[in-house]
């Protein structure tokens, strides 16, 4: 395998930090170009200090000294601005772009990417989700690849490895979150603190919050649509609270292929830096001889309104799953911010799908406005 130059946006978060650990534990095939981060800049700068990157990023401009002269006697360029990271992202020194960023924020660098025939190792679920028709339109334009970071869509992706068959259909898989058995009217008292306490996954604050919601299996909805190019009515979501099948496909004949693991991230990300080759991975291992038991069923969308509200965003189309995108951004942040109870959530997602201007085929600029609007609007109502 030759060795892979990568640059990581958003690489103090969840999926940034692990990918760093698989960097380092095969670092004789994979060697890290740019990271980038939002407002972390001690861990940026921790992190540009163990793998001399060519340059880093911090998107908050406030932060630039600090990182700039924490770095001044390596040989680290430094940039800040949100502009920067869409400049990074497009740079030819890298051979892969890992998109980690958390929301809208993550469309215009992986488009910039895209727009170089780079590969993108893709785990911002809002780029597909707000603007999938363009990342997709751009990719194959270019003869990029995306290739999926979401334990689930990798599950999926690697099922599909060396299958010419029709999809049947294919299943989501979803843990339920915090409060899968909480009843329904204790919802609106559930604290910040309840909500992200996830049985199974150690995420970032925004993605936990929407597994709580069920919109992070909404958003994962959206994105297979456009990932494997399927209707709405061939993917089904599944609840499945042990968390050992990501996914499964179910294809012409009927018969059903699922990946199985436990619940870590290193595996799906190290599969995209590593495609089509699997590399050994230290972790445990699942013990089949250990009597347990995997349980699956519907989940509740009377419950959970999000995932039904995603379902609807996708047959309308156009600009709606970027406004219900970005009023779930703004909503899930009032909710941290202790500012609106936690079924205010959907509900709030809802008014703004309703109160966006319909744009059957959007471009950038066109998501960019509806970003915007739909922010506001998701403001005013709170």
């Amino acid at each position: 395998m030759k060795k892979k130059h990568i640059s990581i946006l958003g690489a103090t978060g969840s999926i940034g930090t692990q990918t760093l650990d698989i960097i380092r534990r095969h670092a004789d095939l994979f060697e890290v170009e740019v990271l980038t981060a939002h407002g972390n800049a001690d861990l940026l700068i921790r992190q540009a200090i163990a793998f001399q990157p060519n340059a880093v990023v911090i998107a908050d401009e406030k932060q630039y000294d600090k990182v700039r002269d924490a770095l001044a006697d390596y040989p680290i360029k430094v940039y800040a601005g949100h502009k920067a990271v869409t400049e990074v992202a497009a740079w030819d020194t890298a051979d892969m772009v890992v998109s980690a960023l958390v929301g809208f924020a993550g469309l215009s660098p992986t488009l910039a990417a895209l727009n170089t025939g780079k590969a993108v190792a893709l785990a911002n679920k809002e780029t597909l989700v707000a603007g999938g028709a363009l990342v997709i339109a751009t990719a194959l334009e270019n003869k990029a690849a995306v290739i999926p970071i979401d334990s689930e869509h990798s599950a999926i992706f690697q099922c599909l490895a060396g299958e010419q068959s029709e999809i049947e259909k294919i299943y989501l898989t979803a843990s339920g979150g915090p409060f899968l058995h909480t009843n329904p009217t204790a919802l609106s008292a559930v604290t910040k603190q309840q909500a992200l306490k996830h049985p199974n996954w150690n995420m970032g604050a925004k993605v936990t919050i929407d597994s709580a919601t069920m919109m992070n299996k909404g958003l994962e909805v959206i994105e297979a649509h456009w990932f494997f190019g399927l209707p709405s009515e061939k993917i089904e979501a599944l609840v499945h609270p042990q968390s050992i099948i990501h996914s499964m496909v179910q294809f012409a004949d009927g018969a059903i292929k699922a990946q199985l693991g436990l619940p870590d991230m290193q595996l799906p990300i190290q599969y995209a830096l590593s495609y089509p080759m699997r590399l050994p991975m230290p972790q445990q291992r699942i013990d089949f001889s250990a009597a347990k038991s995997w349980d699956f069923f519907p989940p509740d969308t009377t419950k959970f309104p999000c995932l039904s509200l995603a379902y609807e965003a996708l047959n309308k189309g156009g600009n709606i799953p970027c406004a219900m995108n970005a009023a779930n951004e703004i909503a899930v942040q009032a909710f941290l911010n202790e500012q609106i109870k936690f079924t205010a959530i959907p509900t709030l997602i809802e008014k703004t799908m309703y109160q966006i201007p319909f744009i059957s085929q959007p471009d950038f600029d066109d998501l960019v406005q509806t970003d915007l609007t739909a922010r506001t609007i998701t403001q005013q109502n709170i």
